[in-house]
C-alpha cells in the first residue's frame, strides 16, 4: 500500500480518520481520531445514546459511517466490497455484543466452531480447549447456551469473540451489569487475553470503572 497521510502508524492494527456518524442522514456524532497497536486498550465514553455502539458497529464493519476512514493493519475497510469486508470482519476483529448474540439452540462448543466457520475457518480444537480453560468456563463445553447464567453466557461471549485470534477486539458496554468484583475480573480477563496475543482492546462504556483500567480514553464528540 503507497503511504499516504492517512495511513496507519508502523504496527498500528486500528486506525480512524474523521468517522461521523449519522441518524437518518444526519450527523448526530463524532469519532475521535485513534490509532491503537497491539497491546493497547482504549475506552470510548459517553452517555446512552451518544453513538457508542454505532460508532462500534462502523469500526466493525458492520454499519457504514457518514463519512470517514477506518484501516484495520492497513486495509481500508469501507472501501472492500461487502464480501471481502464480511471476511476481513471475522477473520480480524472478535465482538464482544452487549447482548452477546449466543445460538441458543447449540453448545458452547458449537458456538466456538460456528464462528470459525463463519469466517471461513475450520475450527481449532487446541484453541477451543485453550480458551475455555483460560475463562475458566471447560465444564460448560456441552451445555446449550440457553442454560447459561448471564455471567456464563459473558464469558463465551470473550471466548467467541477471540477464536479466530483477531487483531482487534471490540467490547459494547461489558461492565454495565456487573458488580464491582465481576466488573474488574471481566476487564482484567479482556486485557490480559488481549495482551497475551497482542490484540488492541477498544471498549465502549459509561462505566467509570473501565477508565482506571485502559492504557487510553477518550469521550464521542456530540454534534449540535
Amino acid at each position: 500500500m503507497d503511504p499516504s497521510p492517512t495511513s496507519p502508524k508502523s504496527g498500528a492494527i486500528l486506525t480512524t480518520r474523521g468517522i461521523a456518524l449519522d441518524r437518518q442522514g444526519r450527523i448526530f456524532a463524532r469519532l475521535p481520531d485513534l490509532t491503537l497497536s497491539g497491546g493497547q486498550s482504549f475506552a470510548l465514553t459517553g452517555a446512552s445514546g451518544s453513538g457508542k455502539t454505532t460508532a462500534l458497529l462502523a469500526l466493525a464493519g458492520v454499519r457504514a459511517p457518514q463519512s470517514g476512514q477506518v484501516l484495520i493493519e492497513s486495509t481500508d475497510l469501507w472501501s472492500l466490497p461487502a464480501a471481502r469486508r464480511d471476511q476481513l470482519r471475522g477473520r480480524r476483529i472478535g465482538f464482544v455484543f452487549q447482548s452477546f448474540h449466543l445460538i441458543d439452540a447449540v453448545s458452547v462448543e458449537h458456538n466456538l466452531k460456528l464462528a470459525a466457520s463463519c469466517a471461513g475457518l475450520k475450527a481449532d480444537p487446541a484453541r477451543i480447549q485453550h480458551l475455555l480453560e483460560r475463562l475458566d468456563i471447560t465444564g460448560l463445553r456441552n451445555r446449550r447456551a440457553d442454560l447459561l447464567s448471564q455471567g456464563q453466557a459473558q464469558r463465551v461471549a470473550v471466548a467467541r469473540a477471540l477464536i479466530n485470534h483477531p487483531a482487534l477486539v471490540i467490547a459494547d458496554e461489558p461492565t454495565s451489569a456487573l458488580d464491582d468484583g465481576n466488573a474488574h475480573a471481566l476487564l482484567e480477563l479482556l486485557m490480559g487475553v488481549a495482551r497475551d496475543q497482542q490484540a488492541a482492546l477498544l471498549i465502549a462504556t459509561h462505566d467509570c470503572r473501565v477508565l482506571d483500567s485502559v492504557t487510553q480514553h477518550a469521550a464521542m464528540e456530540p454534534v449540535s
